[in-house]
């Protein structure tokens, strides 16, 4: 079977990522956010030449991977491409795969969730597997972790801006999957640097930093790994300028701190409705938070800085009275996109949303002064949004991954502007805590939290 010819016309530093793993069928490259590793992905699988493709990604990344790999390869009759999320177009790879007559190249794409549920895909061979953010396979004894470990495809591509956020002990697995059969124990003895503490009556193994790095990385590229930031790739990107906007909490925080329990009345937050039929009657306006276990005392805590918060709102429709630029706002929760939505139709400025639920992008892409409202867990990931040059960050995420990542979507190849971050906090709350471990690219996760309460001022 002839390879196709591809139509793509590469960057410098792309073509020199395939030219580096030329030969070899089990690759990664790791490429800094920005840096164009879909492309380099998908032009490896087209080289490797296999009938059969099997793509796994996140979610929120099957539609984008969908269009991309549409509009640039079955426009250009290389692949037949299979939306693996839907039943019937499972069907019709799976029947495509097991025809061996069949000479119509097929790629089909799957979310990490649906691939341990399709127990049949591990009667695939001959096939080549790409892992878009292979960082989601770390976890080693996660159940899509075994499965896929457990897929035979003659080829493998890796793909991740942030294979371990320099923790190596997480990039083990990933090891399996090129080819390098170093047992785990080996591994961590070879390059990771531990000791054993005590912590709340019980001894565990603490990783306190790494060694051989450098061996570690030249034994990665003996099997095909390349890691490239923006700095190796040649390539100077405009200035990025960092803007806290700070304001006070909702009145109740502090209450809520002490008490552990708090009324509200979200009847103060009408005027950023979208508009009162929305809402309907005030009948749930009255609201009980009850902070009864670490988990819900955090996010209450973290709702009463953004959520239920009228100060930050206010100072949300000053951030966009200032300026008639494309705006990006990333946020997490529903209720607080819609407050936000409201402010922005009032002003008569368009919309977009990228959520869960909802991918709508028109007033991005033809507006000048849209405002674009994503949700981190759909759009921090993935995403060219360099059109705009602003973010503001309504509330924070937990994970530090996610916060690297939503900076990407508007600092990257083709961006020509400096750009601006405007991250919204309640100094003196939970909020900077989280802002502080972010920083320490580390996750907010229950232990830095319960570190935190014991050592939370009043207020």
């Amino acid at each position: 079977m002839l390879p196709f010819r591809s139509m793509i016309n590469l960057f410098q530093h792309q073509q020199q990522a395939l030219d580096e793993t030329e030969g070899k069928n089990r690759v990664a490259y790791y490429l800094d956010m920005g840096l164009g590793k879909t492309f380099v992905g998908s032009e490896k699988a087209l080289k490797l030449n296999s009938r059969v493709n099997l793509l796994v990604c996140q979610c929120s990344k099957v539609q984008d991977w969908i269009e991309h790999m549409t509009e640039n390869y079955a426009m250009n009759h290389c692949w037949m491409i299979y939306d693996m999320t839907k039943k019937n177009e499972f069907d019709w790879f799976m029947k495509a795969a097991m025809e061996v007559d069949n000479p119509d190249r097929i790629c089909g794409v799957i979310n990490y969730e649906l691939t341990f549920r399709r127990k049949i895909l591990k009667t695939l061979s001959g096939f080549t597997l790409m892992l878009d953010e292979s960082s989601l396979i770390q976890n080693e004894n996660a159940k899509r972790s075994k499965f896929i470990l457990g897929l035979k495809p003659d080829n493998v591509i890796l793909l991740s801006g942030t294979p371990t956020g320099g923790k190596y002990e997480k990039l083990w697995s990933q090891c399996r999957l090129l080819g390098w059969n170093i047992s785990k124990e080996l591994f961590w003895k070879q390059y990771i640097e531990t000791e054993w503490v005590e912590e709340d009556g019980f001894w565990r193994q603490k990783i306190t930093g790494y060694k051989n790095v450098d061996r570690l990385k030249k034994k990665l590229a003996e099997y095909g790994a390349v890691f490239m930031t923006t700095a190796d790739a040649g390539i100077d990107l405009p200035e990025k300028t960092m803007i806290p906007v700070k304001m006070p909490p909702a009145k109740e925080y502090w209450k809520f701190w002490r008490e552990r329990v708090v009324s509200i009345n979200t009847t103060t937050l009408q005027e950023f409705e979208l508009d009162s039929a929305f809402w309907g009657s005030n009948e749930d306006a009255e609201r009980e938070l009850i902070g009864d276990t670490s988990l819900t005392r955090r996010l209450y805590a973290r709702q009463l800085c953004g959520l239920y918060n009228p100060h930050r709102y206010k100072a949300f429709r000053e951030l966009v009275e200032s300026t008639e630029d494309r705006l990006i706002v990333f946020y997490n929760f529903t209720e607080e996109m819609e407050r936000m939505k409201g402010i922005v139709k009032a002003m008569n400025r368009p919309v977009s949303i990228l959520s869960g639920e909802v991918k709508d992008l028109g007033a991005y892409n033809f507006h000048s002064n849209s405002v674009t409202f994503i949700q981190y867990q759909a759009g921090a990931m993935g995403g060219n949004f360099q059109k705009a040059n602003k973010i503001i960050y309504f509330s924070l995420p937990q994970g530090w991954e996610l916060w690297e990542q939503s900076q990407k979507r508007i600092h990257r190849i083709g961006q020509n502007r400096p750009c601006f971050y405007y991250w919204m906090i309640c100094p003196g709350t939970v909020e900077e805590d989280i802002y502080s471990t972010l920083q320490m690219r580390k996750d907010y996760n229950d232990e830095l939290f319960r570190k935190y309460e014991e050592g939370h001022p009043e207020g």
